[in-house]
């Protein structure tokens, strides 16, 4: 932060951007609130958001946004930021999740690269209060929906309720789970699965 983002992006308010980052463990698997953040540290929202940016450019956070096509009562223009390192997270369920982000950041890069199309990851967010984690999208159509926990085999009730919308196939990636099992939504079905195995299968 003192040295490549200093020098390279020329930031006097050292301090202030180390403070922000401070912040962002606390921030992750909810969506980013410019204004709480800008109210923190006493600067413009403008300027949270051109640190955000940086921080992207430097590879410290990725972030995405919200999934609103084709969908009722979805929330538009929020995004979600993660941590390439999740290490610096406390939370378990939270650090799981992020975990989670990064697998799923990597494979929808890796397809678009290898020219399958344009792969997107968003996530799933209503004025109901229904969330889901993560939706991929293939050139700009959902196609699948993935929840993380971390012990809940039971699929989540957002998920079902998201999918009957969507009409999508949806996976429930478990950190501790040990089984297989395949739950019917309508004519939909979800997946609920140990997450080891499931991101294994993913493109490195």
């Amino acid at each position: 932060m003192r040295e490549d983002v200093r020098e390279l992006a020329d930031v006097r308010r050292v301090a202030d951007l180390e403070t922000l980052f401070a912040l962002l463990p606390g921030r992750v698997g909810s969506p980013l609130s410019l204004p709480s953040l800008a109210t923190d540290l006493k600067v413009a929202c403008t300027t949270v958001q051109a640190w955000l940016a940086l921080f992207e450019r430097f590879y410290l956070v990725f972030s995405i946004p919200t999934w609103t096509e084709r969908l009722a009562r979805a929330i538009q223009k929020e995004r979600k930021a993660y941590l390439f390192d999740a290490a610096r997270i406390e939370d378990p369920g939270i650090r799981f999740e992020n975990l989670v982000a990064l697998e799923l950041a990597r494979a929808v890069s890796a397809w678009t690269a290898w020219g399958l199309g344009e792969f997107t990851l968003h996530f799933v967010r209503t004025k109901d209060g229904l969330e889901v984690d993560f939706l991929i999208a293939h050139d700009r159509k959902p196609v699948l929906l993935i929840e993380a926990k971390l012990s809940d085999s039971t699929p989540a009730k957002a998920l079902l309720a998201i999918q009957r919308q969507l009409r999508v196939p949806a996976v429930q990636v478990v950190q501790n789970a040990v089984t297989y099992s395949l739950h019917r939504n309508e004519d939909q079905h979800i997946l609920v699965t140990p997450a080891a195995s499931w991101l294994a299968a993913l493109p490195a």
